[in-house]
């Protein structure tokens, strides 16, 4: 059976219509991808407020998951062809409609955008993330079961929040005591990969080097100096990771050019059609 390329891209555009107002900006890089999927985090948007041109853009399906809480959190789906089937949050949880999961079938592939919460120590923030982290890892491992018994892919794309390792955090030794990068959390994203066997696909293709960060801080110049974090993942079953020909972070050109504070992730797949 002959092999064809699926192209998966993710991006928090920390705000979907602020991201689409700027120039260049999503609309302009939307035109320009070759993805054929592209998942959205942080879109803090409803329909009703968003432009036709960013909800109905030519040649694109949009799936838009806004969070019960308006303004807040907020996912996206857009595909190039419609998916064969949607699933939106944690069923029966109070992440069901909180705008943090939603995956999508696109033939032997299931395609999830993920944003999990931020958190900060000491705050509601961190125990609402912690409890996230609680519900989803239980959650991938019923999903990974289910996807390969069909015999299909699944990768979850998104803003995780979390750098695993010292070479996915460019101030690690500033930043111990900071969520996202707190022992627990880097332990639970070791758990994801060892206990529950998903593969953080970029991260195969740069073994051995520090990043590439997919998030820098707008204040002083931490673009600039590539000062970042590496928390903007694309992590697959076994199965589907070992297809992946390619994975890249399209950092910008320039500071100028920059639409997000995090930049898109892109991994092209090898599928059978």
């Amino acid at each position: 059976m002959n092999e064809s390329s699926f192209v998966v891209s993710s991006v928090n555009v920390n705000g979907l219509r602020a991201a689409s107002r700027k120039d260049p900006g999503f609309l302009s890089w939307l035109a320009a991808t070759d993805a054929d999927v592209v998942c959205l985090q942080e879109t803090r948007a409803e329909a009703d407020q968003l432009p036709v041109g960013v909800i109905e853009p030519v040649g694109w399906h949009v799936v838009l998951c806004p969070a019960a809480a308006k303004g807040r959190a907020g996912v996206a789906i857009y595909s190039r062809q419609v998916p064969d089937a949607v699933r939106v949050g944690f069923a029966g949880t109070e992440f069901e409609d909180a705008g943090r999961y939603v995956e999508a079938d696109f033939g032997a592939v299931t395609v999830a955008s993920l944003y999990l919460p931020s958190g900060e120590v000491g705050t509601p923030r961190q125990e609402e993330k912690e409890r996230f982290m609680e519900m989803f890892l239980p959650f991938l491992v019923e999903r990974r079961a289910r996807v390969e018994d069909a015999g299909r892919g699944l990768v979850v794309c998104g803003d995780w929040n979390i750098a695993h390792t010292e070479a996915d955090l460019k101030n690690w030794r500033g930043n111990r005591k900071n969520s996202g990068f707190l022992p627990e959390e880097r332990a639970w994203l070791s758990r994801v990969f060892d206990e529950a066997g998903y593969v953080d696909v970029v991260r195969s293709f740069f073994p051995d080097q520090e990043g590439p960060y997919s998030w820098w801080s707008y204040r002083g110049r931490a673009f600039d100096n590539d000062t970042g974090w590496r928390i903007d993942l694309q992590v697959a079953t076994p199965g589907l990771a070992g297809r992946a020909r390619e994975g890249v972070v399209e950092r910008y050109p320039s500071l100028q050019e920059r639409w997000s504070d995090h930049a898109p992730v892109t991994v092209r797949y090898a599928v059978q059609g």
